[in-house]
């Protein structure tokens, strides 16, 4: 993107950014704590299974989101979590054999590369749960010490009732809230609704030394740890789905502003969810998944993404295979648009010149108006991206600017004039991750299910320092065509030659 046609939070002073707040449940203006700059948290994958397209349609919105704070001229440090001790990662480990360190390796590396295939940013961290077991238990007895929690028998617990605004999250008393599915019950808590900080280990569990004996870390107090960790005791925005508003994130606000007396976050962002026609939300519990290889198999992740944009992102979604070809049809409007027009002859350059030259109270001939269109496209745009991320309004902004230069290629118009155009055309796609460029799936899912197990299996051989076994494993990718790129924020894979 040219830094030319970056807007700045200074520039269009009468447009501001709004976002529908969880918290207050109205829009309100987007401010940051710090004058652009935007500490931002969105939760990540549970390492128990690989990601499918509901989980894609959360991480697409939370990349545009930050694309289009990145376009207004902020800063934007994005933390996303992965979450690699649970009680599911360590039934799945278990009935799979492994353990819990190599299921994360492999499922990450596949996430990894599945983000990459949707043209999704990386975040600027990933920590994992496992990596803040010293934060968590410095929080847990910061909470016991504040009256905020007790322990009983090796497991830690929030007094939910101590909270005086618990429930503030989800606008809900603890009086109308039930210990449902993902609130473990246990007879020994003083309130059914008291959840987990830590939990006593079992036998042939993971288990962490402290104060309360061997144990492990409860999902909640995870995520409150990590932002501790990567952003300090107070964030500008929060992002997931609205099935972790409650309990997960209901109990993270509760005992981050307990345990730090500061407010947690400003904003709360929750994206509805993607369901297939019949189901209320695509889950793995339930099956009938459409896994994320699988969608790229089919569909180009341009498509993908402009599907899942062309609805509102706290609208839910049903998921159908004719509207991601619709979205892959109007797409080839946008991607003719881009494409390089040839030079004119002599003769019609010659004639262009003189129409130029020409006093006319007609409407600008041929692409002659284009720069003028770009402006008041890009102007549309921001109106629209500003109420509360309009991406579906956004993209039809796209559409009319495509509209307008292809109509001035079939009017004769040169490539100097649509150059303006097309580049604002590109510009704003990019916002919304769309790379308008022709794309081919050239993996199938079981073939990324193979290379996605092989890298995970060289990451834990370098892990425990058996580098020639490991390269042993990358020569056999090599051999497969797979070339892999080792980074700080993990390892990635491409295909590069059948």
């Amino acid at each position: 993107m040219k830094d030319e046609f970056i807007l700045h939070p200074s520039s269009f002073f009468f447009m501001s950014l709004s976002l529908y707040n969880t918290l207050s449940r109205q829009k309100e203006k987007f401010q940051p704590r710090v004058p652009n700059h935007v500490a931002m948290y969105v939760c990540g994958p549970n390492l128990y299974g690989p990601a499918h397209i509901g989980h894609a349609l959360s991480f697409i919105t939370f990349d545009t989101l930050k694309r289009y704070l990145k376009f207004r001229g902020y800063g934007v440090k994005h933390v996303q979590n992965f979450t690699d001790i649970e009680d599911r990662i360590i039934e799945t480990a278990r009935k799979q054999n492994t353990t819990i360190e190599a299921l994360a390796e492999k499922y990450i590396a596949r996430f990894l590369n599945e983000m990459d295939s949707l043209n999704i940013q990386r975040a600027d961290a990933y920590p994992r749960a496992t990596e803040a077991i010293p934060t968590i238990i410095k929080m847990t007895q910061g909470l016991i010490e504040k009256g905020m929690a007790y322990e009983m028998d090796g497991d830690v617990y929030f007094r939910v009732r101590a909270d005086e605004d618990y429930g503030k999250l989800s606008h809900r008393s603890l009086d109308e809230m039930e210990a449902g599915a993902r609130v473990a019950v246990d007879e020994r808590k003083m309130d059914p609704m008291d959840f987990a900080l830590w939990k006593a280990s079992k036998d042939g569990e993971p288990a962490w030394d402290s104060p309360w004996g061997l144990g492990r870390p409860g999902w909640h107090i995870e995520c409150s740890a990590m932002n501790l960790e990567q952003h300090g005791p107070e964030i500008d925005l929060h992002g997931g789905g609205f099935d972790v508003l409650f309990p997960h994130h209901e109990n993270e606000i509760a005992q981050s502003e307990s345990y730090t007396g500061k407010p947690f976050a400003r904003h709360w962002v929750h994206n509805a969810l993607l369901h297939l026609p019949g189901q209320e939300k695509m889950t793995r519990h339930l099956g009938g998944l459409v896994l994320i290889p699988d969608a790229l198999t089919r569909h180009s992740s341009d498509a993908i993404r402009a599907f899942i944009l062309g609805t509102h992102y706290r609208s839910p979604l049903p998921w159908t295979e004719e509207g991601v070809e619709a979205a892959e049809r109007g797409l080839e409007r946008l991607r003719a648009a881009v494409r390089l027009t040839p030079d004119p002859s002599p003769e019609n350059f010659a004639r262009k010149i003189f129409r130029r030259g020409e006093a006319t109270d007609s409407p600008l001939p041929s692409g002659e108006g284009l720069g003028v269109r770009g402006d008041e496209a890009r102007e549309r745009f921001v109106v629209l991206m500003d109420d509360d991320l309009n991406t579906a309004g956004a993209l039809g902004v796209l559409y009319d600017l495509a509209r307008e230069i292809n109509r001035a290629r079939g009017e004769g118009a040169i490539a100097q004039d649509l150059a303006p155009a097309q580049a604002t055309l590109l510009e704003l796609a990019g916002v919304l991750g769309l790379t308008l460029q022709e794309q081919k799936r050239v993996v199938s899912d079981d073939d990324a299910e193979k290379i996605n197990a092989l890298v995970a299996e060289r990451n834990a051989l370098r892990a425990a320092k058996k580098y020639a076994d490991a390269d042993k494993v990358r020569a056999q990718l090599t051999e497969m065509g797979i070339e892999i790129t080792d980074s700080a924020q993990g390892t990635t894979w491409r295909k590069v030659r059948e």
